[in-house]
């Protein structure tokens, strides 16, 4: 999952997605040209839903202007106000002083990681420098800090549940934004903040850049032997989409290995998909991010500095799970320890076995390990993913799988509203209803791929939950499957089932909170507890009732034989240290560079030297076993807000599957369990301490690695 930038959450840090959008009052009425933007006015849809048949592109940058300048004056007014500090005036006030600009940008933010065009882009350029200045206005306003500290010092002790916890969320995320800082300081942090903003902000545009510029140009048919008929089509499909420099075109998605490679027979097709999709952006073609990711990487550094940490590990960790950058390498270290032997045993089975084929000088290359695997894969279970593809109907997935299990596990069912305008005709719209029939949610979705989306899979939304608003949850999922030519079926792979299953996790995790502060609900959690819930919501892709309900041929209507469900459950674990491998080295670069004091980071050109060095010293270098994503495209670390945090992939793996176990041992559609764990866990969103929140439906005191190994069949 992908959430809206953790710099512009900050610069938001109270804001919520109004469902009801709260329209600018008297005091903050815009300038003439803005009072009929669509954005800046109420909507009449269901649950105040954006209404994008009336949105345009250029509304969105006026629109963000004036909730910027809405919340300055709201801010203004409680700095100003001469009475007492309160919980009242101060906190709830401060709560709910940009709402309208999380509003407004909430919907902009899905565009510019959804629909990219160039005017998003160049309203991106300009409004980001203005959301820093907002963000720092707000962080260094010595007078609001001091009547939040007021407050949090006088009325603490006296204030209970989500009171308490949204006093102590917001005087402590002042305070680690530098609220106590000396004035020196508070300047330095000013300059970091804006300089990371801008290099974020480029970043957003190198890397979807350099993605869609490393796609591969094939002149010949004959080159893509060994991929079916309906993959071809798509590749002359996105040839076309692409400007048609050649008759067919292999598109990089945003993981180093492209599950393509699993089917091509020309090995140096083969070669050149893979180092494509590898050298993507590291200055060896016309792309070169490394320049962004030193700079950043200095400049986190040097903000932990100030803030008295020793790097920006141990700054970023602190309010986390896991809490020190030490607890999380004892965690990854584990993992490394049982992983390490296994790996070794896969790639020497694999080589092994293409040498029965290609001759005893044959070297594995890690443009041939999907290739090989799959076909080794298939000799052991006599099993191809071709095989089970007409089973995974899109369709079918989303409302005989996913929607399907919800119904099962919490009592939710599904109504599609083709009344409500979406910003892409590929996108559909549901109205989601709790056990009792009540109105509880909207839930979009946005599944196929485009040049103007970046790649990935994420959950956000454009109004989150809040009792103190009265507003419903309205969320949306992106992905970026390849969308069948018309007239044919969208077919799945398995992988994009468990991805689909994934972020509805997340989505569920938003549509059944239950909090009373925006702040608070929802996915406003720690992010090595936000991927728990969709993790485990992976587990139900394989739930015997579920998966015999979904998976069913898209010609003949009939489920998937008992024998190739078996032959592709089985399959699923099949060589599993390869998936943890790649996982744990790019989890291990993350940490390395967020390890560096600011005097220590390379510069561009020293940077892959010191991503072989950083994986070698902990054990994972491995030219078999590429890290998932390279330094170099690695958005969630210089883009989004996982940087010192891509290990809650892993550490949010190990409590899923402590959550799963839980069900299995109760039952896992039993609606009980299903309620126990929406009751305790998925409606709490961030309004206690995130370990009693697991050891509450668990009953662990921490959780159990051990799990993960056995659940990856290691």
């Amino acid at each position: 999952m992908n959430k809206i930038n953790t710099r512009i959450k900050r610069t938001l840090v109270t804001a919520g997605l109004a469902s009801s959008v709260a329209l600018l009052n008297a005091a903050e009425q815009p300038k003439e040209g803005v009072k009929n933007n669509p954005l800046l006015t109420h909507s009449a849809l269901l649950f105040a839903a954006p209404d994008f048949s009336c949105i345009h592109e250029t509304d969105y940058l006026p629109a963000l202007k004036a909730a910027i300048q809405a919340q300055r004056k709201a801010i203004k007014r409680i700095v100003d106000n001469k009475q007492r500090p309160t919980f009242a005036n101060t906190i709830v006030a401060y709560e709910e002083s940009g709402r309208l600009l999380d509003h407004v940008s909430s919907v902009f933010f899905c565009l510019t990681g959804a629909d990219k065009t160039d005017v998003i882009a160049k309203t991106e350029k300009e409004i980001i420098p203005q959301l820093t200045d907002l963000e720092n206005e707000i962080t260094f306003n010595a007078k609001l800090f001091s009547r939040i500290k007021y407050v949090y010092d006088r009325e603490r002790a006296t204030l209970k549940g989500e009171d308490r916890k949204l006093l102590d969320e917001i005087y402590k995320q002042f305070v680690r934004s530098g609220a106590l800082l000396s004035a020196d300081k508070k300047a330095r942090m000013e300059q970091i903040n804006k300089r990371i903003a801008e290099l974020q902000q480029q970043w957003g545009t190198m890397l979807p850049d350099a993605t869609n510029h490393a796609a591969v140009w094939v002149d010949n048919k004959d080159e893509l032997k060994g991929l079916s008929e309906a993959d071809i089509a798509q590749c002359r499909k996105d040839a076309e989409r692409r400007g048609g420099k050649a008759p067919y075109c292999i598109v990089i998605v945003n993981t180093t290995q492209q599950a393509i490679l699993t089917h091509l027979e020309n090995r140096d097709l083969r070669r050149r998909v893979f180092e494509a999709s590898l050298h993507r952006a590291d200055g060896t073609g016309a792309f070169n991010t490394y320049p962004i990711v030193v700079e950043i990487a200095k400049l986190r550094a040097e903000k932990a500095e100030l803030m008295g940490h020793k790097n920006y590990a141990a700054y970023s960790l602190e309010r986390t799970m896991a809490k020190t950058p030490d607890n999380v390498y004892a965690f990854l270290k584990q993992l490394i320890a049982a992983y390490r032997p296994k790996a070794e045993a896969e790639t020497r089975a694999i080589e092994d076995f293409a040498r029965r084929s290609e001759g005893q000088d044959f070297r594995l290359q890690p443009y041939d390990r999907f290739y090989y695997s799959a076909k080794m894969k298939q000799a052991q279970y006599r099993f191809a993913e071709d095989d089970v593809k007409p089973y995974f109907n899109i369709d079918s997935v989303l409302v005989n799988g996913v929607f399907y299990a919800a119904q099962r596990a919490y009592g939710l069912t599904f109504k599609e509203r083709k009344d409500i305008p979406t910003y892409h005709k590929d996108m559909r719209v549901f109205e989601v209803f709790d056990k009792d029939k009540r109105p509880l949610a909207l839930w979009y979705c946005d599944y196929f791929r485009r040049p103007t989306k970046r790649g990935g899979a994420w959950m956000s939304s454009f109004s989150k939950q809040s009792k103190w608003r009265k507003q419903q949850p309205i969320i949306y999922n992106v992905c970026n499957y390849a969308k069948a030519p018309e007239g044919q079926p969208t077919l799945l792979t398995w992988d994009e089932v468990t991805t689909m299953f994934h972020e509805f996790g997340h989505a569920l995790h938003g549509i059944l909170s239950d909090c009373k502060y925006n702040m608070l609900s929802g996915t406003a959690v720690a992010r090595d507890f936000v991927e728990m819930p969709s993790q485990f919501n992976e587990s139900f892709a394989t739930v015997p009732e579920v998966f015999n309900h979904y998976a069913r041929h898209t010609k003949t209507g009939q489920p998937m034989p008992e024998d190739l469900k078996e032959k592709m459950l089985k399959a699923i674990n099949f060589q599993p240290a390869y998936a943890l491998g790649e996982n744990l080295a790019a989890t291990c670069l993350d940490m390395a560079w967020a390890m560096l004091p600011a005097k220590n980071v390379p510069t561009a050109g020293q940077a892959a030297a010191f991503d072989r060095e950083a994986l070698g010293e902990i054990g994972l270098l491995d030219v078999q076993v590429p890290p998932r994503y390279a330094t170099s495209y690695f958005n969630h670390v210089w883009g989004g807000g996982y940087a010192a945090g891509y290990y809650s992939y892993l550490w949010t793996e190990v409590l899923a599957d402590n959550i799963a176990s839980c069900f299995a041992k109760r039952g896992a559609l039993n609606p009980e369990v299903g309620q126990d764990f929406r009751k305790k866990v998925l409606s709490r969103g961030n309004t206690k301490d995130l370990m009693q929140t697991f050891t509450d439906f668990t009953g662990l005191k921490t959780p159990d690695v051990s799990a993960l190994m056995k659940a990856r069949g290691m």
